[in-house]
């Protein structure tokens, strides 16, 4: 526990020798002679009695304590008869004519501005009465053991409280307010205010005496900074922000106990207030003056401790913002007690002068405004700097986090939680991920020595792809936990940048919950628990744009694949563990390419006829006209084999709408089969990852790799105007061609189905395709999707092998 200090000239009250001698003397020593000579009556009081203004002082002290159980009260007949008092003859002529002496000394005069105090609003910060006030600070480091924001919350408590039953008073709402009891428990909060009782006590005293003896207000001001010459600049503005709440606050207070409680109302009648409040509603537009700068005084406070409260690890007092506003607080803090002065000095103008302040000239109002203006452009002023501040500190802080991850990430560890603990910030107070299958929170602990798949996306997800894949495998998964490839967990983690000092928007938070409610896996509870510095990484190693990712962790945290998104596209639950080598050894273990690899998982009818060794054509495209007539073609060309040529339409990529039309036409017309549209973009999607995970294995865009090629080849296909076509037979025989191409040879089948029977079906249309069709001028586009940026610079054309020219295009397709 902190040691109270109890300042030099605050001592417990002692006796002296002569003090103790002075209670025995007798009325004719000099001490009493001193007294008897001050006593010049003239006859002002000769027309009323004082006994009913006694009274009113007996009252005072028996409702003081009457609810104090040990004090002894003496009962006396007349307590109780205030309203009787009031109603006698001379009784409010007589208050009126001693409320003066009671309240305020003679010079009392309602404030008003001369020239020189004009003058002094517009006076830079290096004018000479600034200079005074700077002349006055000396700290000395008696508040540097302790925080001033909890007596400054008290401050704002106090104006809140004073004005909360005024229904024409508009108050700012402050998440602390109503804490008093939970601050009063904090460490140090007892100590700090028994500190600073006597330096408020003193100030309160200063501001009373001085705004009631009509003192101007740099006057006071500047008396009030040599009284607090040791405090640093935040520590004054916050002990004169104290002492003026005290005035402030029993003003209010007996405001608003008048009518319910005697005791209040006996206080009232010694400050002649009863007219006054009777009347508040008259003084709306001077109180609402003074509310105004109240609040523009507490907001440039709130400004001023913020700068106090800022993380020296992160900036100094040499950044310039920093620097910038250093030099401004000693103005704001002055401005802000001259305007406490003025507040004071209005609350005096109240309290004596009692009705008549009603009826004062719009100076007064003249002068809160002006004040409430200069205390607005120093807010403005030093927000600008905090902000300055503040991304000075999240830029350093944040490059600290980066680096930081860049370290953990690299290094090897026993297991994976310092890399996930990293990544997904967590508290104590709540679980960071929620658990989609059983809707449960759980720590990042639960996810130890698992392989982790972590699922990266901005909020605008593709339902009918990225998400239904991995609710595929998610949930084979789940139906096998024993097996070997279910031994993985995958995390969500949704990247949203926003401006961390604000909540995040509505739409995106209901966005966000929209989606976490569709995933059965691990996802974070909010999208803030993803740092900045988290976003960066992502973006910068791991190279995510807009396109989802799905970084694969292995059990100790290590990064073993950038994108295991692609695997799982291809292979599925086979990934497992979703590392680069295992992707390595799936495409040896494919050989070459062939219609198995093509069509895969698409429609079961299709590996059904793969396994049964049927001649296949399959074929894309979106002219229905083309369509119709290549299905003809082929039907004519088949029968003349003498084969059954099983026919599937697999659409093509990012024209849902169109696709579903053609399907619905091919159906009706009995012209072949067609699989689900949500596979036309599963075998799309699936197409483009095999050419990523051939870019990502660092096969790239090899002129000696056949699959590479004839990946090429069908995305150029899709990309062009016009339909295509592939005829295979069972996995190894197999033909393609662009849809002008393959009709011209379907039409032209007289010049080549009399060698069907000596080479065969497939080999025979794909030798007439080659020698008697290709053409010698081409013109052929490869669309690619940018998943995450890793489109090569170099691209050689599937037909003649040259390079590709690189364009790049916008598209938006709604069909």
């Amino acid at each position: 526990m902190a040691t109270v200090v109890v300042p030099p000239r605050m001592q417990p009250t002692r006796l002296g020798r002569g003090d103790r001698n002075v209670f025995t003397m007798s009325d004719d020593t000099p001490a009493m002679k001193q007294i008897l000579e001050t006593h010049a009556p003239d006859g002002r009081d000769s027309g009323f009695d004082v006994k009913p203004l006694f009274q009113i002082v007996e009252d005072i002290i028996h409702h003081s304590t009457s609810t104090v159980p040990w004090i002894t009260h003496v009962t006396r007949e007349h307590l109780g008869g205030l309203e009787d008092r009031a109603t006698q003859n001379g009784f409010s002529e007589m208050l009126q004519l001693l409320a003066h002496p009671i309240i305020v000394p003679p010079r009392m005069q309602p404030t008003r501005l001369g020239r020189g105090d004009r003058n002094v609003f517009t006076m830079s910060d290096d004018t000479p009465a600034m200079k005074q006030i700077l002349e006055t600070h000396a700290p000395d480091g008696r508040d540097s053991g302790f925080d001033v924001k909890p007596l400054f919350q008290i401050v704002e408590d106090i104006i809140h409280h004073s004005t909360s039953t005024v229904p024409w008073i508009t108050h700012v709402t402050r998440e602390h307010l109503g804490g008093l009891e939970d601050r009063a428990t904090q460490n140090g909060f007892n100590e700090m205010l028994q500190l600073l009782a006597h330096p408020i006590s003193t100030v309160s005293c200063e501001i009373s005496c001085k705004c009631s003896g009509g003192s101007d207000g740099h006057s006071t001001t500047k008396s009030i900074c040599v009284t607090l010459s040791g405090y640093s600049w935040d520590a004054k503005v916050v002990i004169a922000l104290a002492a003026f709440a005290v005035i402030y606050g029993e003003f209010w207070l007996v405001a608003q106990l008048y009518l319910s409680s005697p005791l209040a109302k006996s206080v009232a009648y010694l400050k002649q207030l009863p007219e006054t409040l009777e009347r508040v509603d008259l003084l709306k537009p001077k109180l609402e003056s003074l509310i105004k700068l109240i609040g523009a005084m507490l907001d440039v406070t709130t400004c001023i401790l913020r700068f106090k409260e800022l993380p020296l690890q992160y900036i100094t007092s040499n950044t310039p913002a920093m620097a910038t506003a250093n030099a401004h607080i000693p103005a704001a803090v002055y401005w802000t007690m001259r305007s406490i002065v003025a507040c004071a000095s209005q609350i005096m103008n109240v309290i004596s002068m009692g009705p008549e302040y009603i009826s004062l000239s719009t100076e007064v109002g003249w002068e809160l405004s002006t004040l409430e203006h200069k205390l607005k452009n120093i807010l403005e002023l030093l927000q600008n700097q905090l902000d300055l501040c503040n991304k000075h500190i999240g830029e350093t802080r944040s490059e600290e986090t980066y680096q930081t991850i860049v370290r953990v990430m690299s290094t090897s560890h026993i297991d994976n939680q310092k890399v996930l603990k990293i990544l997904i910030y967590g508290n104590d107070d709540q679980p960071p991920l929620h658990y989609g299958t059983e809707k449960r929170l759980v720590g990042v602990e639960e996810l130890r020595k698992k392989v982790v798949l972590l699922f990266i996306s901005d909020l605008d997800l593709n339902l009918d792809e990225e998400l239904w894949l991995l609710q595929s495998i998610y949930e084979e998964k789940i139906a096998q936990p024993s097996h070997p490839e279910s031994q993985y967990e995958i995390v969500w983690l949704p990247i949203v940048e926003f401006d961390r000092t604000k909540p995040l928007d509505e739409e995106k938070v209901h966005q966000f919950h929209s989606l976490k409610s569709t995933m059965k896996w691990y996802t974070i509870t909010h999208p803030s628990l993803i740092d900045p510095a988290v976003i960066r990484y992502t973006k910068e190693v791991w190279r995510f744009t807009k396109k989802p990712l799905l970084v694969a962790l292995d059990q100790q945290g290590k990064m073993v694949n950038q994108n295991a998104i692609h695997m799982i596209y291809i292979w599925g639950s086979l990934a497992y563990p979703f590392t680069s080598s295992k992707e390595a050894a799936l495409w040896e273990g494919v050989g070459s390419w062939n219609f198995s690899v093509l069509a895969d998982n698409i429609d079961r009818a299709l590996l059904d006829w793969i396994t049964q060794d049927k001649f296949i054509c399959m074929y894309g495209g979106e002219d229905i006209m083309w369509i119709r007539k290549f299905i003809e073609a082929a039907r004519i060309v088949a029968q003349a084999a003498n084969i059954h040529l099983e026919l599937i339409y697999v659409g093509k990529n990012n024209l849902k709408e169109k696709v579903r039309k053609n399907n619905v036409m091919i159906v009706d017309e009995k012209l072949g089969a067609v699989i689900e549209l949500g596979f036309v973009s599963f075998f799309w999607a699936r197409l483009n990852s095999m050419w990523h995970s051939k870019l990502q294995l660092k096969a790239g865009d090899s002129e000696n790799d056949p699959i590479v090629q004839e990946i090429k080849t069908i995305l150029s296909y899709d990309s062009g105007e016009q339909g295509w076509a592939v005829i295979s037979r069972g996995t190894v025989e197999m033909t393609r061609a662009k849809g002008d191409i393959f009709l011209q040879a379907m039409l032209e089948y007289n010049n080549w189905i009399t060698e069907v029977a000596e080479l065969g079906f497939v080999h025979t249309i794909d030798k007439y395709l080659r020698d008697k069709l290709h053409p010698k001028h081409h013109c052929t586009r490869l669309i690619l999707p940018s998943l995450t940026g890793d489109i090569p610079e170099r691209v050689v054309c599937a037909e003649c092998r040259r390079p590709m020219e690189k364009f790049i295009m916008y598209r938006c397709c709604v069909d």
